[in-house]
């Protein structure tokens, strides 16, 4: 019933651009905390990006200024803007959706930037 599916990751060269989405079903993304995470190859999964129910956005310290996170409620949808990326980039990036006792994963979109 739920479900959350990213699409938007590919390959990309360094400095270039990427914008994820993140399509909710099954429920009113709005309602939800929604977070962009990424987890590179021997490495823990790490927060990105976050929006509140209220629109207040967070991004992790070392990625202001090049990641934005925004949504569009009447697509039921999240977006993660990429600028100017850098090969440490590369990894899968989650979308999670948060409300109370309740957290959902999607299945993740794979970016690639290459050197």
């Amino acid at each position: 019933q739920v479900q959350l599916v990213e699409s938007g990751g590919g390959l990309v060269q360094p400095g270039g651009s990427l914008r994820l989405s993140c399509v909710a079903s099954g429920f009113t993304l709005s309602t939800y905390i929604m977070s962009w995470y990424r987890q590179a190859p021997g490495k823990e999964r790490e927060l990105v990006a976050r929006i509140l129910t209220d629109g207040t956005t967070n991004v992790a310290n070392s990625k202001k200024g090049r990641f934005t996170i925004s949504r569009d409620n009447s697509k039921n949808t999240v977006y993660l803007q990429m600028n100017s990326l850098k090969p440490e980039d590369t990894a899968a990036y989650y979308c999670r959706a948060d409300r109370g006792g309740n957290s959902y994963w999607g299945q993740g979109t794979q970016v690639t930037v290459s050197s």
